[in-house]
């Protein structure tokens, strides 16, 4: 397996941990972030939020928080507004007191929600972030983190170890 495949995931939980394992390990990159508090929604119903991450950073002058709610679609199509909970993301956003609003899709939204993301991020009066992070984008962030990737997609994991010991090999019959 040479690419990284959410195909490895079994589930919409899993998709769920493996985001919140994401963003407890972020305030481990050099991105001035000092703590992280990830809170996962449980099973049941979750109103459009199956996560809340709370990052506390500093910019040199001192440290404030920055809050997002999260939503993870685990859908082998492009995610529709039908998928969507059905309440007002606007009204989620601030019920929170966060910042923006990050739908993370196993593969990509259509779209009419990627329209519908910019769209609210353009005439908020309030300043809230819409983000959508498609299988590539969320792809991308997981690369870098060694652990997650072990964790989470072993059969590409190994067949990264084997590639590897393969070109120590190769290097060293060269030699």
């Amino acid at each position: 397996m040479d690419k990284l495949s959410f195909d490895e995931i079994k589930n919409w939980e899993e998709f769920e941990n493996l985001a919140v394992s994401y963003f407890r390990k972020l305030k481990e990159e050099d991105n001035n972030i000092s703590d992280v508090e990830v809170l996962p929604t449980g099973r049941g119903s979750d109103g459009g939020r199956d996560i809340f991450v709370k990052l506390q950073l500093g910019d040199g002058f001192g440290t404030f928080d920055r809050k997002w709610v999260i939503q993870c679609k685990f859908h082998n199509g492009a995610v529709n507004k039908s998928h969507l909970s059905d309440i007002n993301i606007p009204t989620l956003i601030h019920q929170y007191g966060a910042s923006g609003y990050l739908l993370i899709c196993k593969i990509v939204c259509s779209s009419p929600v990627t329209q519908m993301f910019e769209k609210l991020e353009e005439q908020c009066i309030f300043k809230y972030k819409y983000k959508v992070w498609n299988g590539y984008d969320f792809t991308e962030r997981l690369l870098i983190h060694p652990t997650i990737i072990q964790q989470y997609f072993p059969t590409y994991y190994e067949g990264m170890q084997r590639k590897s010991i393969e070109a120590k090999r190769l290097l060293e019959s060269q030699k």
